[in-house]
């Protein structure tokens, strides 16, 4: 062995290894998820996502307060309606769930960061992400409709828009909408390369947004394709997207590394329910540290080329990375 090469040098204490360390991740990075359902006065835990809660608009602001005292100001708001019908009219409603979580969080903390979902499965009859011709989905019924929900959060109080319908040319359509009726400055957070994954099982029954029949395979993308992805991400990109989005993440570590590669934009990942759920799983039946097993994951994610991190675990990862304990 030649002595003068040691890599372990660099190892030796905890100082150290920070000075060298490659991978930095911040509590800017962070954007936590909430579930906004049309009742009120309701706090009510999810029984597939533990530690993960259900807000009515009038209570919603206790999740942003507890997400502030622990670094967290940014937040994707998600919706549950009262009532669905086939076109999903509740996702563009001025007096929607998610437009009225919007509005109580931006009244009392104007500086957070706002991000709304747009999508028609969770306001549907029938679970899936737009209009149906048949059993079929029909794009082009579908863009106005997204853009007409997107202009509507627009209007209460998001600062940015995610299209997550995966339809052909979303991008375009709601960018043109926010355009055109003076919300220029409203950016676009797409679900560029949303992938039809096993993985959102606990996400479907905390938003109610399981389809009624059949899947998302002819929408949402196929996981074994990854120069889809970049072709997707493309597409958004020159769309007027103004950042991109790879969703699920632990298992597309690749899909990010690539996309990473292949654009400037601010690159996001989403850390879904189902991975989660796995490692909260695991961690009750004793197979794994959860705080460490919870660290690393994120490191991962980060290190693939992820600038912003959608994820369940926000807080107790912004409490880490405070006390310098992400290992």
């Amino acid at each position: 062995m030649n002595e003068s090469i040691c890599p372990r040098r660099l190892r030796s204490f905890s100082a150290l290894r920070g000075l060298v360390r490659e991978t930095r991740v911040s509590p800017q990075s962070l954007v936590y998820p909430l579930f906004v359902v049309e009742e009120q006065n309701v706090r009510r835990e999810i029984p597939s996502l533990p530690g993960q809660f259900h807000y009515s608009p009038d209570r919603v602001c206790e999740a942003v307060e507890e997400s502030l005292a622990h670094g967290v100001n940014k937040f994707l708001l998600f919706g549950l309606p009262a009532h669905k019908d086939e076109t999903g009219s509740g996702a563009w409603n001025p007096q929607g769930v998610v437009q009225q979580g919007l509005w109580a969080i931006r009244q009392r903390y104007p500086q957070v960061v706002l991000i709304g979902d747009v999508c028609l499965c969770e306001y549907t009859s029938h679970g899936h992400c737009g209009i149906l011709e048949g059993e079929v989905l029909d794009n082009d019924k579908t863009l106005p409709l997204l853009a007409k929900t997107a202009l509507s959060q627009a209007q209460a109080g998001a600062d940015l828009i995610a299209p997550s319908a995966m339809a052909d040319g979303q991008v375009r359509a709601i960018r043109s909408a926010l355009d055109r009726e003076g919300f220029a400055q409203t950016g676009i957070l797409s679900y560029s390369a949303k992938y039809a994954s096993a993985f959102y099982g606990p996400f479907r029954d905390a938003a109610g947004s399981a389809p009624s029949f059949g899947d998302r395979k002819s929408y949402q993308m196929d996981p074994h394709n990854l120069r889809e992805a970049l072709r997707e991400c493309a597409l958004d990109e020159a769309e007027g997207a103004d950042c991109l989005m790879v969703k699920p993440a632990l298992s597309y570590l690749d899909v990010i590394a690539k996309v990473r590669q292949s654009t400037h934009l601010p690159l996001a990942a989403y850390s879904v329910s189902g991975e989660y759920a796995m490692i909260k799983a695991a961690a009750r039946a004793g197979l794994i540290d959860e705080y460490p097993a919870m660290c690393e994951a994120t490191v991962s994610i980060f290190r693939a080329g992820a600038d912003i991190l959608i994820t369940y675990y926000a807080r107790e990862l912004a409490k880490a990375i405070v006390k310098g304990d992400m290992g």
